[in-house]
């Protein structure tokens, strides 16, 4: 959540970051922050004076009693009691105001990093970088609009199957690779069940992703994927505004929609030395999301699925590198992308298609030629104070050994789903489903026939 102290010492900044980001009623909501902090620190000055005056009434009663004013010294406890009460009410009041400012704040979204471009839609993000090289379709960066409208005839070849080619539900079912219909009888809609060498291509994937992030410095981790609130909260997914989240309500249990919540929550209440920083940390778990009201042609097939795949990599940085160690992670993405041989874009979210706790975010897309689209396959976010906030994940700089909120950074390297739709449609030929030369090491075969 936002601090306090930067709502309070540049507010005009932060109502325009929350209306960049469209959040109905950013100046409203702030002034109703002021106001509880108004009334906090009001009822802590006059706590502080009576607290002050107490003391020197103890002082008081004690210099009466000695000169043997026993009344005297007893009006002046009579006094000193009626304080204690009066005291008494301004601590549940401050209480009350500091409970309702959590409640305030963790209704209002970050705000947005200065170079995150205006915008409400999608079709608003810009495409910063795309392969092929810009010079084939003009200049970068253009709206996702523009792109579409100037790379329209492009992008049929970019995908390399030529014409006629299947989408992946029907290549997972020509080669028996996935079975939908098995998946929900066990289970329900959105839960695949991989068969044979569809479920060697998910391992192998999994497989490459954890060794490329090995070589990139990123200390693998294995947690649970059912967590308390308190890591949902500390995250940002909790309050689940959208109700995305598997909830177990007879433990208060959430099934993780993201490895982000668990590797994050390490550091939760943790204040790290500054030499520990950069922190790196990636993992491979499962993923549950209920994609509430997602429905027609873009959910078929592992376009959205309720339970998925994923390896994410997690940064803790100081204020001052995580800049750089975003830009870090996102070459790492766009490296697994390079390897596996897919036409992929990278687009700059635009303030209204933002996540609730990003401060900036970058998707990256890879173009499906069967079914004529781009699919997300990855987000890398910085989230700048926002998160360490909520989970008050601090560190102590070296140089003033005074502590300070961390920066926390995430992003998928990668969703698996959309990975295996990308590269089933894209590497069709006619002998077969051709493996990419990097993953072949990891499926033992170089074609699925």
């Amino acid at each position: 959540m936002l601090t306090l102290k930067l709502i309070t010492e540049q507010t005009e900044r932060v109502i325009a970051g929350l209306e960049k980001k469209h959040f109905t009623g950013a100046r409203e909501a702030i002034d109703e922050v002021l106001a509880v902090d108004r009334k906090r620190r009001e009822a802590q000055q006059e706590l502080d004076r009576n607290l002050a005056e107490a003391k020197k009434m103890a002082a008081q009663i004690g210099a009466l009693m000695k000169e043997g004013k026993r009344d005297e010294a007893n009006a002046v406890k009579e006094q000193v009691s009626q304080m204690k009460e009066t005291n008494k009410q301004l601590d549940e009041q401050m209480s009350k105001a500091q409970e309702e400012m959590t409640r305030l704040l963790c209704q209002i979204p970050n705000i947005p990093y200065d170079e995150v471009p205006e915008g409400l839609h999608a079709e608003d993000n810009r495409v910063v970088k795309a392969s092929p090289a810009p010079s084939q379709g003009g200049e970068l960066p253009m709206t996702v609009a523009e792109f579409d409208k100037v790379w329209e005839p492009l992008l049929p070849s970019l995908g390399g199957a030529g014409g006629g080619s299947l989408p992946h539900w029907e290549l997972a079912k020509k080669y028996n690779l996935i079975d939908f219909d098995l998946g929900v009888k066990i289970t329900g809609a959105g839960f695949p069940v991989y068969i044979g060498k569809g479920a060697q291509l998910q391992r192998a994937l999994i497989n490459f992703f954890l060794a490329e992030a090995g070589k990139s410095g990123y200390t693998e981790i294995m947690p649970p994927t059912v967590v308390n609130a308190a890591s949902g909260y500390g995250t940002g997914q909790l309050p689940d505004k959208e109700g995305q989240m598997y909830h177990a309500e007879v433990d208060d249990f959430y099934l993780i929609p993201t490895a982000e919540v668990p590797v994050t929550n390490i550091y939760r209440d943790v204040i790290l030395d500054e030499k520990q920083l950069p922190i790196k940390n990636c993992a491979y778990t499962e993923c549950f999301r209920r994609e509430a009201g997602s429905y027609g042609k873009d959910v078929r097939g592992l376009n959205r699925l309720h339970e998925f795949s994923k390896i994410e990599i997690v940064r803790i940085d100081t204020p001052e590198h995580s800049k750089e160690s975003h830009k870090e992670m996102l070459e790492h993405v766009e490296g697994l992308l390079k390897k596996l041989e897919l036409p992929y874009r990278i687009l700059l979210l635009c303030g209204g298609d933002q996540s609730f706790t990003s401060a900036i975010c970058y998707d990256f897309e890879v173009y499906s030629e069967a079914q004529g689209r781009w699919l997300e396959v990855s987000s890398v976010s910085n989230f700048d104070t926002y998160q360490a906030n909520r989970l008050k994940c601090r560190y102590r700089r070296e140089d003033t050994k005074k502590t300070e909120l961390c920066h926390t950074l995430n992003g998928s390297a990668l969703a698996l789903p959309r990975i295996v739709a990308a590269l089933l449609e894209n590497n069709q030929t006619p002998e077969g489903i051709r493996i990419p030369k990097a993953l072949q090491p990891y499926t033992g075969f170089d074609i699925i026939d």
